[in-house]
């Protein structure tokens, strides 16, 4: 540890350091499964391919039955189900997927194109990348995991801000920062990897924290509320914020029109031949009638393919979510997407909207979390990604060794910092990061109040904690 020659320098690296051994105390676990559950769907653009393998083994000379006839396949082995999308075959020997709607479900059904025949059917929250992706970002525990792991990635802000300040080199020379003193053993060979590591990979961990911010519950909606501000209309995200906010979505897009002679642009007659009923026999033996005109898909679909859009490609059917057919390329690449409005009647395309058109702080987002998803430039993105979890599961457990082998028995340890005051750009900072991150800055002041009025008082956790 270097030496502070000033009363002030010292005060400021003890506090710092003490707030870097909380955020670090409560980041470990969550830092670690974040880590873990990312590496593993930086790849999910492989892991499904070769999940889907079976059913992507379809004769590409064969001639293909019509896409409605492939949705009436579909709808009959979900019962009550509606269409939420229909998905355009990736290649010539891929089957079609048919994303099947029921309240708050959504069920992915690959049908074989050349006859029309179910292949295979799963519930899409039950696969394994949706699980995943679950995992990653709620913990399974829906909106209250999703404030849980943003308030887990604030701390972990604040770690690795306050880990660079801690092992910024002060005169000292580059070794045990840039690069490892690879003789050294013991608490210094510990140290070393802690701190190389941690400054190597802090600028790309921090890049990933902040991208994955405007999915959380919490600040997400409230960025969503801020950019209502002088805004006249709707605010449409590419995202959603968190679990209430995505079953939201999908509930509008499987629930039919109440009214389709009522779309803009459609006459009554239009309006009378898109509600004529589909008649569709279910496995069970049962039936169900859809609303929807399901032959416009026969029109629409062709007219998509020629686009050649980044796949997976879906074609929606008109909704509470959106009024008209719509076309759209749903690549985990969000720079490359963009949404088509369609006219079922004649097979046309109505207007396109790309991703350039989108608002300044859309595409921002987009870019970030492209990039963290491991897709914006392919597989060096992805190794990039890997390569930045790695790194931090090494400072997580090489700090934990640290911790482990200094800290007194049965006691905590924390870095001591008596009569330390804060500095004014100190504290400055916190009240920045409290107000830019509030469930960081509402964590804080427990902290504060915490240490002042309870550690204070209270001789045996005060003992515990230093």
């Amino acid at each position: 540890m270097s030496a502070v020659p000033d009363r002030r320098a010292r005060d400021a690296y003890r506090l710092v350091w003490r707030w870097h051994f909380y955020a670090g105390l409560f980041c470990l676990p969550f830092v670690l499964w974040l880590a873990c559950t990312g590496s593993i769907y930086l790849f999910k653009p492989q892991i499904e391919a070769w999940l889907d393998r079976p059913y992507d083994r379809i004769d590409a000379q064969a001639p293909r039955v019509a896409p409605s006839t492939q949705v009436a396949a579909a709808l009959a082995v979900v019962p009550g189900g509606v269409l939420n999308a229909y998905e355009l075959p990736a290649s010539n020997t891929s089957a079609a997927r048919v994303l099947v709607g029921r309240g708050d479900d959504l069920v992915r059904v690959y049908v074989d194109p050349t006859n029309g025949h179910v292949l295979h059917h799963a519930v899409e929250d039950e696969r394994l990348m949706r699980r995943i992706f679950y995992l990653h970002g709620e913990l399974l525990m829906g909106d209250r995991g999703s404030m849980v792991v943003e308030l887990a990635a604030s701390w972990a802000i604040v770690m690795i801000l306050s880990g660079l300040y801690l092992w910024w080199p002060r005169g000292k020379g580059l070794a045990g920062v840039l690069y490892p003193r690879v003789r050294e053993r013991g608490r210094l060979f510990w140290r070393d990897l802690h701190a190389v590591v941690g400054v190597w990979v802090a600028l790309l961990a921090l890049s990933l924290l902040v991208s994955g911010l405007p999915w959380a519950k919490s600040w997400g909606g409230m960025l969503k509320e801020v950019r209502k501000f002088g805004s006249t209309t709707e605010v449409a995200q590419d995202w959603t914020t968190g679990r209430s906010d995505e079953l939201a979505k999908r509930r509008a897009a499987n629930t039919a029109m109440d009214d389709m002679a009522d779309m803009p642009g459609m006459d009554r007659g239009q309006g009378e031949s898109k509600k004529q009923s589909l008649h569709v026999e279910h496995a069970d033996g049962g039936s169900s009638h859809t609303a929807v005109d399901l032959h416009a898909l026969d029109r629409l679909v062709p007219t998509v393919a020629r686009l050649q859009l980044p796949p997976p490609v879906l074609i929606a059917p008109p909704s509470k979510a959106d009024a008209g057919w719509t076309g759209r390329s749903d690549t985990q690449n969000r720079p490359k997407r963009l949404t088509l409005k369609l006219d079922g009647a004649t097979g046309q395309v109505i207007n396109r909207k790309d991703f350039a058109q989108g608002a300044l702080l859309d595409r921002a987002i987009g870019y970030g979390v492209a990039a963290h998803e491991g897709q914006l430039f392919g597989w060096p993105n992805q190794l990039l990604g890997l390569v930045t979890a790695l790194g931090l599961i090494t400072v997580t457990v090489s700090g934990f060794v640290m911790w482990w082998r200094r800290k007194p028995v049965k006691r905590l340890g924390a870095p001591p910092a008596h009569g330390a005051r804060y500095p004014a750009l100190m504290v400055g900072l916190l009240v920045v990061f409290g107000v830019l991150l509030p469930l960081l800055g509402i964590s804080m002041l427990f902290v504060l109040v915490a240490e002042r009025l309870v550690l204070r008082r209270v001789p045996r956790l005060h003992a515990f904690f230093n």
